[in-house]
Formats: C-alpha cells, sequence, structure tokens
C-alpha cells in the first residue's frame, strides 16, 4: 500500500509530527498491518519535500511507542502486537464519531478540534459525569 502522507508547511504542527501522526493513524486503523514495510527515510523525505533528520525523527517517535521496528535488511516495518480490548472499543467509538460528524455536515478539522477539547478538558480533570453525556450524544 502506498502511503498517502501529506506535510502542510504553514501547519504550526512540526512536519515530523504530522509524519509520526498520519503513519500511526494508518497502523491503528489497521490500513497497515504488522510486517508492513514503510518506505525509506530517504525515499519519503524525497516524496514529501523535507529533511531525512524529519522522517528519520518521525521513524523514531513511532518505535518508541512501539509502532514500527527498524531492522537491518527489511528497513522499518510495522511491529504493532494485538490491540487491547479498551483500544478497541475506543476505536469503535472513533468510527460512529466519523459517521456522526459525516451525517452531519462537520468536517474533519472541525472534529479533530472537538475531540482535542475532550482530550484536553480529560488531561486536566475536567470531565464530569455531565459533561461526558454532553460529549457524547447518542452513545
Amino acid at each position: 500500500m502506498a502511503l498517502d502522507i501529506a506535510v502542510d508547511v504553514h501547519s504550526a504542527t512540526p512536519p515530523y509530527e504530522q509524519i509520526r501522526s498520519q503513519i500511526a493513524a494508518y497502523v491503528h486503523s489497521g490500513l497497515l498491518a504488522d510486517g508492513a514495510r514503510l518506505p525509506t527515510m530517504r525515499a519519503l523525505a524525497a516524496d514529501l519535500g523535507v529533511a531525512t533528520g524529519t522522517v528519520a525523527r518521525a521513524y523514531g517517535e513511532l518505535e518508541a511507542a512501539g509502532l514500527v521496528a527498524s531492522r537491518r535488511r527489511t528497513g522499518t516495518v510495522v511491529s504493532r502486537s494485538e490491540p487491547r480490548p479498551a483500544e478497541e472499543e475506543i476505536r469503535r467509538a472513533a468510527t460512529r464519531l466519523a459517521v456522526q460528524a459525516r451525517d452531519a455536515g462537520l468536517d474533519g478539522e472541525d472534529v479533530l478540534a472537538i475531540v482535542r477539547a475532550a482530550l484536553l478538558r480529560a488531561a486536566a480533570g475536567q470531565t464530569t459525569p455531565e459533561a461526558r453525556a454532553r460529549d457524547q450524544p447518542g452513545m
């Protein structure tokens, strides 16, 4: 599978993080299966118009997260183990959210902003049963 990765040089998000998050999403969604080979750092950097070190940092962070492994003969490959049950539940909830957002006419950036805000509230301990109910209508 050819990776459809894009880097927005005008984004506040650093290019390595854009690359890391897009590849992680491919892995988490199952579009990149265990054992799938990623492009070489040099090839992906050339395709995206970024420095090889940028891709190296993205791959390094993916490796630290346990999503890929760098191997001498085969390059960088997906090395993800089976998802945890809680992760599967969250994946199903994300799929429901994506369908609800599409049906409501929201674009991806709006949905991501809503999810980021919810994650920030949760990290700050600002979630209450009422807030969770408000943030998850129909669930």
